[in-house]
């Protein structure tokens, strides 16, 4: 018995740590394109209007097929959908890696969103269906968020690293050395999956709708700067979209199997998960992007100097999340969310208050550790909170409507940030273009700060109550029995 619960255990820590490293490549390619960009807009011919859409593409298509992932991955098997992703990922990085025009390129990060939309929330699914719902899941889940905070900052380095040494086609090819193993790993370590579940259907047009719906609203969104917020193709996107959602929920009433079920939605904590899940993308997730942009453009940093400057608050980030599990299951996911997005509101402030055209790293350094802790935690957390009460069969479709929430929401965020902080440059350069930036960055750190409150103060109230037990009776004292 015990060399069985022995195997078991490896087993499944086996499946935790190959989950774990497929979530690093997802969250890998996020940035490690970034720095890559001056040489790819040299070397195939972007202009600096278009050269943004080689970001775009991956992110409009990640968000708009989320939940069709976590769908699939329910009703087709989790190991054939993560497999599947993993396939799309690697053979798009091959192609984006040989890409000597500017359409195959941006087809090919289009295909590496699918498959990263894909394999994230299959990867969720997977853990929430391995291990049993407390201590355990909220443990793998810690490791697991870990492993996506690191890659973050990793894309970063690694980006940097490999375009000075081998070209901006090696941030594409190390993709390839990387979702390949784990292709391969996938059917020696994933269990296989089981018959398909009868009366259960894929629901097309719900699926389509979904899809299309959310992928013209974070198009738009991505590409509001470019295009003009009141311009006619940005209002048509917007408008063609909520159509299409609206045609969504119309057909989700009418379907025998819906694509998102209604005992779903009627689950408290998956709904408060979605809430968290968008505002945090919308505040934390927006952050690495204005850092980025405050290092190079106000502090003089390169290429390599900024992903050096990553490496404090993403090892913070990973022990937040890593931690995060513990957390929750010692203090309850109110508690720990609570003090999380408290924690990360009070940073955002410090580092307003920090950024300035005069700025040092060092004056940062409070607010990045103290916001990245809270980022960590809540990472974990969130996700923690969307899985609770989530029975087994429908773990994939709720991992879909948390991360489509994330997605959504970092779109959201960026674009309402960038506007802020982008307010008044036009016209500008040298030094005043330099302050007026630091500015700008610092007001939308303010922003990021009020959001964090606004989500403590909306969500946390709704987030699960640790469940304690309940008191046992006091003991009766022995009497003996008088004859």
């Amino acid at each position: 018995m015990r060399r069985e619960r022995g195997r078991d255990r490896g087993a499944a820590t086996a499946v935790l740590a190959l989950l774990s490293f497929a979530m690093l490549i997802v969250s890998l390619d996020q940035y490690i394109v970034v720095v890559a960009l001056p040489d790819i807009a040299r070397d195939l011919g972007y202009s600096a209007q278009t050269l943004q859409a080689v970001i775009s593409a991956y992110a409009v298509t990640s968000a708009g097929f989320l939940l069709f992932g976590g769908r699939a991955a329910d009703l087709l098997g989790r190991r054939r959908v993560l497999a599947t992703g993993l396939a799309l990922y690697a053979a798009a990085a091959l192609a984006g890696g040989l890409a000597t025009v500017p359409g195959t390129l941006l087809a090919a990060r289009a295909v590496q969103g699918l498959g990263g939309a894909l394999v994230f929330p299959t990867t969720l699914a997977l853990i929430n269906t391995t291990f049993a719902e407390g201590r355990a899941r909220n443990r793998a889940l810690g490791i697991w968020g870990g492993a996506g905070a690191a890659g973050l900052v990793i894309g970063v380095l690694l980006g940097g690293l490999l375009t000075q040494a081998f070209g901006w086609e090696a941030v594409f090819l190390v993709n390839v050395a990387l979702a390949g193993p784990a292709l391969l790993l996938t059917f020696v370590v994933i269990p296989p999956d089981g018959p398909r579940e009868r009366g259960r259907t894929f629901d097309l047009p719900g699926a389509l709708s979904v899809t299309a719906g959310v992928t013209l609203i974070v198009f738009a969104l991505v590409q509001g700067p470019a295009l003009g917020w009141t311009s006619p193709g940005f209002l048509t996107a917007v408008l063609a979209g909520l159509l299409l959602l609206a045609a969504f929920a119309v057909i989700e009433r009418r379907s025998p199997d819906p694509l998102v079920p209604p005992r779903l939605l009627a689950n408290p904590n998956l709904v408060t998960g979605v809430v968290i899940a968008f505002m945090f993308m919308a505040t934390f997730g927006s952050v690495l992007y204005f850092l980025s942009l405050y290092f190079q453009d106000v502090l003089g940093y390169d290429a390599l100097r900024t992903g050096a400057a990553f490496l404090l608050p993403t090892a913070v980030v990973v022990a937040g999340s890593t931690a995060a599990g513990r957390l929750v299951t010692r203090f309850g996911l109110r508690t720990t969310l609570s003090a999380a997005l408290a924690a990360g509101a009070l940073g955002a402030v410090a580092l307003g208050l920090a950024i300035g055209p005069d700025g040092s790293y060092a004056e940062l350094i409070p607010g990045l550790v103290v916001l990245s802790a809270g980022d960590g935690i809540v990472f974990t957390a969130m996700f923690i909170t969307a899985a609770t009460g989530v029975p087994d069969r429908d773990q994939g479709t709720a991992s879909g409507i948390a991360s489509t929430g994330s997605g959504v929401g970092a779109a959201v965020g960026l674009a309402v940030l960038v506007l802020i902080a982008t307010a008044g440059l036009d016209g500008l350069t040298g030094e005043q273009l330099r302050t007026a930036t630091a500015d700008g960055i610092s007001r939308a750190l303010f922003v990021v700060a009020a959001g964090i409150a606004l989500t403590l103060a909306a969500a946390c109230p709704r987030c699960p109550a640790p469940s304690l037990p309940l008191p046992l009776p006091p003991p009766v004292p022995y009497q003996p029995r008088r004859c």
